[in-house]
């Protein structure tokens, strides 16, 4: 398999948009030669309440799980790839929200989902 351009961004949980404070709780990765789109997701609920003491687990959970849907079903699945990757990775100000996108090569889109995943996510 040929190395080819990916894209990748980092899903942030920002429980008070207002202070600018995050915790990585996902990657979104996207290659348009390899037909690939999907997220990984893990929320670390103790990194959460220690940012955010009483923060809404379950809300954050669900609009993570939304985020992660999104890449392959409801109104999105429509749309090809590239689309959904671009609307999953506009700027916005929700609690769930997308890092910058970053690009690099790649042979095997799913093996950098989850080295990038095990880099800039995973705790334990």
């Amino acid at each position: 398999m040929s190395s080819e351009v990916f894209e990748y961004a980092l899903i942030r949980v920002m429980p008070r948009v207002e202070r600018g404070e995050f915790i990585n709780a996902g990657v979104i990765v996207y290659s348009k030669s390899h037909r690939f789109l999907k997220t990984r997701i893990d929320l670390d609920e103790r990194r959460l309440l220690a940012l955010a003491p009483g923060a809404d687990t379950e809300a954050v959970r669900a609009a993570l799980t939304a985020f992660e849907k999104a890449c392959t079903e409801g109104p999105l699945s429509e749309c090809p790839p590239g689309e959904r990757f671009r609307w999953l990775t506009a700027p916005r100000s929700a609690m769930v929200q997308p890092g910058p996108v970053h690009s690099g090569v790649t042979s095997d889109p799913a093996a950098d989902l989850d080295r990038l995943f095990a880099r800039l996510v995973a705790t334990g």
